[in-house]
C-alpha cells in the first residue's frame, strides 16, 4: 500500500514513528510537505502536484496538519478526498478541531460535560462576562491559541476584566473559561484510535505554572481512565467526527469536563509515558480501511 503523510517536518517525532510503523508492515510511505503541494481543480479531475510531479499513486494519507496553516492543508486533504484517496482525518472533522468555539458547541450538543465558556462579541461587559463564568479565578484563552500559547489564568476578578479589555482593544477573540480548581493544575489526555481508547496519560504542569502542556514543561505518567472518562472521550471523538483523536480533559467533582480534541494529536509524550506503539496501531486503522 502507498500511504503519503502530509507533514511540513519529516524530523518530527511522530511523522518519524509513523513512516518507521509503516515500514515494518511492509507499505510504501512518503512524506508530502502540503504547503508545497499544487492543486489543479477541474471537472471530475483533480489533481495535486507535488514538487513538480503529478501524484497518483497513494492508497492513504495520514494528515500532520500544522494549526498555521490549516486553510492550505485541508484543501490538500479535501483534493486527496476528491481523488477518493482514504484518509485518516476528514477535512471537514479538521476544519472543526481548529474551530474551539464550534468545538465547544459540538460538545455541549452532545451532552458532554464541560467548563463553563462565555464568548461575546467585544463586550464592553466585562464584569458581566467574568461572573457568568463563575467568577474569578477564570482562564482566558486566545481563540487561535495552541500548545497552551494564548491561554491565560486570571486570578482576580480585577485582572480578569483588565485582561479581557486589553484583548478586546486589540480585536483578539476570546474565550473564557471557569477554572476547576480540584484539577490541581492536571489534565488527561487519552488517545483514541478508530473506536478505542489506545492509551492515556495524565499531564501535570510544572511547579508555579498552570498550564499542562508538554511543551510548556509539563510532565506525563500513565493513567487508566475510569469508565467515565473513557465514555467521554470515545463520545467526544465521535462528535467530532474524527477517527484518530487526543481527547483533553479535566477531573472534576462533577466529572470529566472536555477542554478540547485535538485532530493532530502528537505521539512523543503519549509513546513514551504508556510504552505502547500507537503508531503501528494507526497504520493497522489504515489496513482496516483500504
Amino acid at each position: 500500500m502507498n500511504i503519503k503523510i502530509l507533514s511540513t517536518n519529516p524530523h518530527l517525532y511522530s511523522t518519524k514513528r509513523l513512516i518507521e510503523a509503516a515500514r515494518n508492515r511492509k507499505h510504501h510511505v512518503e512524506v508530502i510537505n502540503h504547503t508545497k503541494c499544487d492543486i489543479v481543480i477541474e471537472k471530475k479531475n483533480p489533481i495535486i502536484y507535488y514538487n513538480g510531479r503529478k501524484i497518483t499513486d497513494a492508497d492513504a494519507i495520514i494528515p500532520r496538519i500544522g494549526a498555521s496553516v490549516t486553510f492550505y492543508g485541508t484543501a490538500v486533504v479535501r483534493q486527496f478526498e476528491m481523488r477518493r484517496v482514504f484518509t485518516t482525518t476528514e477535512s471537514q472533522a479538521l476544519v472543526r478541531s481548529r474551530d474551539k468555539l464550534r468545538s465547544l458547541q459540538i460538545l455541549a450538543r452532545a451532552g458532554l460535560g464541560l467548563p463553563k465558556t462565555v464568548f461575546t462579541n467585544y463586550s464592553r461587559d466585562v464584569k458581566n462576562i467574568v461572573e457568568e463564568a463563575g467568577g474569578a479565578p477564570v482562564i482566558i484563552k486566545l481563540l487561535e491559541g495552541t500548545q497552551g500559547i494564548g491561554v491565560i489564568l486570571a486570578e482576580t476578578k480585577k485582572a480578569a476584566e483588565s485582561v479581557i479589555e486589553a484583548f478586546n482593544n486589540l480585536q483578539a477573540r476570546v474565550i473564557v473559561q471557569e477554572f476547576i480548581k480540584e484539577s490541581s493544575g492536571s489534565d488527561i489526555r487519552a488517545f483514541v484510535v478508530d473506536g478505542r481508547v489506545i492509551g492515556a496519560m495524565r499531564r501535570q504542569a510544572k511547579e508555579g505554572e498552570f498550564r499542562s502542556n508538554l511543551h510548556r514543561g509539563g510532565t506525563a505518567s500513565v493513567i487508566k481512565l475510569t469508565d467515565e472518562e473513557e465514555t467521554a472521550a470515545l463520545k467526544a471523538a465521535k462528535a467530532m467526527s474524527l477517527d484518530i483523536a487526543g481527547v483533553d480533559m479535566l477531573q472534576s467533582e462533577r466529572g470529566p469536563l472536555i477542554l478540547e480534541v485535538n485532530s493532530s494529536p502528537g505521539l512523543e509524550g503519549i509513546e513514551e509515558a504508556t510504552g505502547k506503539d500507537i503508531a503501528t496501531e494507526i497504520i493497522k486503522y489504515i489496513e482496516r480501511n483500504v
